[in-house]
């Protein structure tokens, strides 16, 4: 009898397991420092100051296994409406050391895929080894690395006769397989191919 009790619990016990695994799988995975998110607010507002992004490619290697030169980055940029629809997407080359200045108006929402410019929305970045000139944020076939670096300032609501600025750097976020083919991938895809030219940001000053 104990024996077969013990047989029964090693079968739960085994099938608890495959079920933590399973389950494991299909989570998302915390991000290895390649994606990026931050907002903008109060964008194209009468009065209301330009927002500005800015992105660095720290030239850090990002094979840890012996010298490794630095290497060009692509960040790509997806630029969602504060509705939850994607509004423009690119992607920008980023050499080592150096730093792309973007301005939120004019790069970043001024071609929207709608015609509607957002006034608050989500700005992500993906971290990405270049997959062509330029690079191509409509793929699956990304080579997700660390360690793009990026900053925004924010255009806070009016105080008095000012509408104060201030800044913070992108945070890191969780990607979901659902988040980076559905929501990313996917939504930029048909953006970029059947927006006739809207939909495409553009990727600033300086590389």
């Amino acid at each position: 009898m104990k024996r077969d009790t013990l047989s029964i619990s090693l079968v739960i016990l085994a099938l608890c397991v495959l079920g933590v695994s399973a389950s494991a799988q299909d989570a998302p995975v915390a991000s290895p420092d390649f994606f990026k998110i931050n907002y903008f607010a109060n964008n194209g507002v009468a009065g209301a100051p330009d927002a500005t992004v800015r992105i660095d490619n720290p030239g850090s290697p990002f094979v840890t296994e012996g010298p490794r030169p630095p290497t060009d980055l692509c960040a790509m940029i997806y630029v969602f409406d504060n509705d939850q629809q994607l509004s423009e997407c690119c992607g920008c080359l980023v050499t080592p050391d150096g730093l792309r200045t973007l301005s939120v108006r004019h790069d970043l929402t001024g071609n929207p895929l709608t015609g509607i410019v957002s006034n608050n929305g989500v700005i992500k970045i993906l971290s990405e080894i270049p997959n062509g000139i330029p690079c191509d944020p409509t793929t699956e076939a990304a080579n997700l690395v660390p360690t793009i670096r990026a900053w925004a300032s924010h255009v806070q609501n009016k105080v008095g006769t000012a509408y104060p600025v201030t800044e913070t750097a992108f945070t890191d976020a969780t990607l979901s397989a659902a988040e980076f083919s559905d929501n990313l991938v996917a939504q930029c895809f048909f953006a970029q191919r059947l927006g006739s030219g809207h939909g495409v940001c553009s990727c600033g000053t300086g590389d």
